[in-house]
């Protein structure tokens, strides 16, 4: 398995992989993205912007995650406090294939991710999650990501998460 960048041509297989995880939420009772949000055009964004990543298991595309190096605005105004104050790295849009679940897969993405920050010295990872995205909770938990407090996303309360992977001497 490799964690890479997503290309343009991979649009269509990433948007499928997300549809599924839309239905997903959704048959688990998740009002997590069920309001049109996330959408091809997102994801058309996330590669643009550089920020959109698969994980590529012998040339088949069975996860997929936007990871974005710099400030996320939602992310200033938090009720509670986040453990650092330096630069991070923000995941969202985390997606498996259906035929992959319950597989691990979506926890080494974030190790995958972990090293990846790493590699590029930023040394804090922060996500967010709604508060019925009990696949995401378990996964922030298993790997031990902090509590940190709520942010708010177009009014509504999300449940915000700092993991610190080295102090920066």
């Amino acid at each position: 398995m490799l964690l890479r960048k997503a290309t343009p041509s991979e649009l269509s297989v990433i948007w499928e992989i997300l549809q599924q995880a839309i239905a997903q939420r959704k048959q688990d009772g998740s009002e997590q993205w069920q309001d049109g949000y996330p959408n091809e055009q997102t994801v058309r964004d996330d590669i643009s912007n550089e920020y959109a990543y698969v994980i590529d298991d012998n040339n088949v595309i069975i996860a997929y995650v936007a990871v974005i190096f710099g400030i996320e605005p939602t992310y200033i105004n938090i009720k509670g406090r986040w453990l650092t104050n330096g630069d991070y790295a923000v995941i969202h849009r985390v997606a498996t294939l259906n035929t992959v679940k319950r597989k691990g897969v979506a926890t080494r993405l974030f190790q995958m991710i972990e090293n990846l920050c790493v590699a590029q010295k930023v040394y804090s990872i922060k996500v967010d999650t709604n508060f019925d995205n009990v696949p995401m909770l378990k996964i922030l938990n298993k790997l031990n990501y902090t509590y940190c407090g709520e942010i708010f996303v177009c009014g509504m309360p999300r449940k915000a998460y700092e993991k610190v992977l080295m102090i920066n001497d």
